[in-house]
């Protein structure tokens, strides 16, 4: 029996448990060690109407004391994590591990550190969804960064989407954990944060590893269990300088490249049919390929010609179909439209093995706004700035991201390695980073704030450029990094030094000065482009001045401005 001042303790933080308002559950739920003596056992089940302990060779019924949702039952030693939980709930008999059995700290103290202060490079393996096994039960850990947070619940079609029922357990450094025994792969879920404000808000992860097809926006659970074939191909590309060798890139946008009629729907491997993904409302009755059947068709396509890679317009998941995937709301997963991430894991393996490169269109220079995402995360400006000065692009109606963050810029330098690391990606194309370089980009006067030295230049994203090349060249020194930078930025593709502290570390610059000069010239009737020889020969003023790759844009082509 506790004492009354405990007593009221217990029952004033099991309400707060109610309420969504308690970071620390493990403080209340799962084994407790009692004052005089033994030990009690804490059950948190919204809702049951009758709950039993089940211990090796013996069930003991559980009771009620404190809250109806609070089930105890005192024992004379520790059980640890060695029980379950057999319950009724809505007429319904189930039996379950209690996730607040298992304590174990998941994010350790290093990782921690890391992370606070930049330089965690392999986050993904800590931070979102892993399957795995504690105390040989096997179960999802989810670990979530919210530091503004009162509270913070996984929910999902596991537990009636009640962010009341799994509520997650603070550590330090603005970190959650929660194991949950008994899920698994493909379950859907999102985290409901709840903020100081007293307002809930229902989050996919930021670092899921796979999303629902849109227009639905939770999070899966995934594994990778892919195999990968293309050895050779990985020691031949990390071990050369890829700027020796020759480049003929063919960029392509994955969903609008070529469709498929919706009343032939792609055959899973066990004969099943897929549900089509629309592809268009003005195309009706049609349907986006799959991962494998643009494997089938790309690589063919792109090998004939001879092309030596292939440039994917953004394939991270992304809900605006009409952003072509350039607001991106899951940086560490492909785009469920085509298929699931072990198939996009085989149409990259099948690239390599014809011989053929991958990059991947990647896009750190801002995020949208939609509600299930990075926006206004925690109740606060968590990734982005809090003044709209410097933390949106109004014209694209997003928001940019907060680069003078430690956490910020490890979750972005984080994400590319991930897809070099996990997707075996050759390489990324950084798209506007112009955007990202300048306070003023496309704002009129009085609507920017200027560095801290007066000027117009971002120094935080400077600083970040500099930190994403630096890191992934030291993982993987035969990567391409190319920059899609408008201006004359100097040192687009030379390493920061002494000589040069704003160099950003690229090692390929589109040359969109070249582009343009090119298309203005074969617009023309052909009679006068006698009088316009210098746009074929203008970019030779400055051609030695970065590595410049010659590149015709989907810019270019789009929104009804012309066709090549």
């Amino acid at each position: 029996m506790l004492p009354v001042v405990e007593h009221q303790g217990l029952v004033q933080a099991v309400e707060r448990l109610a309420d969504c308002r308690h970071h620390d559950p493990y403080a209340i739920l799962g084994p407790h060690a009692l004052p005089g003596g033994g030990h009690v056992v804490r059950a948190w089940l919204p809702d049951a109407e009758r709950v039993d302990l089940m211990l090796p060779g013996r069930m003991l019924p559980m009771e009620a004391v404190h809250h109806p949702w609070l089930f105890e039952r005192e024992l004379s030693t520790d059980p640890g994590s060695d029980y379950q939980l057999q319950l009724l709930r809505g007429g319904i008999n189930s039996r379950q591990h209690d996730p607040y059995g298992f304590r174990q700290e998941w994010m350790g103290e290093l990782d921690r550190h890391l992370f606070a202060e930049g330089n965690h490079h392999h986050i993904w393996t800590r931070m979102g969804a892993h399957r795995l096994e504690q105390a040989g039960v096997s179960g999802v850990q989810f670990c979530l960064w919210a530091p503004n947070a009162v509270s913070v619940s996984v929910i999902g079609a596991f537990n009636g989407w009640d962010g009341r029922m799994h509520p997650a357990q603070q550590r330090s450094g603005g970190i959650w954990e929660l194991f949950v025994p008994g899920l698994g792969e493909g379950e859907v879920y999102k985290y409901e944060v709840h903020t100081r404000h007293g307002h809930p808000y229902a989050k996919a992860d930021p670092y899921g590893f796979h999303h629902e097809v849109r227009p639905a926006t939770a999070s899966v659970v995934a594994e990778n269990r892919f195999v990968w074939g293309d050895e050779a191909w990985i020691r031949q590309r990390d071990g050369r300088n890829p700027l020796e060798q020759p480049i003929a890139i063919y960029e392509m946008h994955l969903g609008s490249w070529l469709h498929a009629n919706a009343a032939q729907p792609y055959v899973e491997p066990d004969g099943t049919a897929r549900s089509p993904v629309p592809a268009n409302d003005m195309k009706p009755g049609t349907r986006l390929l799959t991962y494998p059947e643009l494997a089938d068709k790309v690589i063919p396509h792109v090998k004939a010609r001879g092309f030596t890679h292939i440039e994917l317009m953004p394939v991270t998941e992304h809900p605006f179909e009409g952003s072509w995937g350039y607001q991106v709301t899951g940086w560490y997963a492909p785009t469920s439209r085509y298929g699931k991430p072990d198939e996009f894991r085989a149409f990259v393996d099948r690239c390599h093995q014809n011989g053929i490169g991958v990059i991947l269109d990647w896009v750190p220079g801002h995020f949208p706004k939609d509600n299930h995402g990075l926006a206004y995360f925690d109740g606060n400006f968590l990734y982005e700035h809090a003044d709209p000065r410097i933390g949106e692009h109004k014209e694209w109606g997003t928001l940019i991201f907060n680069y003078s963050r430690n956490e910020v810029r490890n979750f972005l330098v984080s994400s590319a390695l991930f897809w070099i690391s996990e997707f075996h990606i050759d390489g990324i194309r950084v798209d506007a980073v112009a955007s990202m370089l300048y306070m003023d980009y496309i704002l009129p006067e009085g609507e920017w704030l200027p560095n801290k030295n007066g000027g117009r230049e971002n120094l935080e994203a400077v600083n970040f450029l500099q930190q994403l090349n630096g890191t992934l060249f030291h993982y993987f020194p035969g990567i391409l990094s190319i920059a899609e930078e408008s201006t004359e930025w100097p040192g687009v593709t030379q390493p920061a030094s002494d000589h040069n502290r704003d160099a950003l570390g690229f090692n390929l610059k589109w040359n969109m000065g070249w582009m343009h000069d090119m298309l203005d010239y074969f617009a023309m009737d052909p009679w006068f482009r006698q009088f316009h020889q210098n746009l074929i020969t203008f970019s030779m003023m400055y051609y030695y001045s970065e590595n410049f790759m010659l590149a015709l844009s989907h810019d270019e082509v789009v929104h009804e401005k012309s066709n090549l």
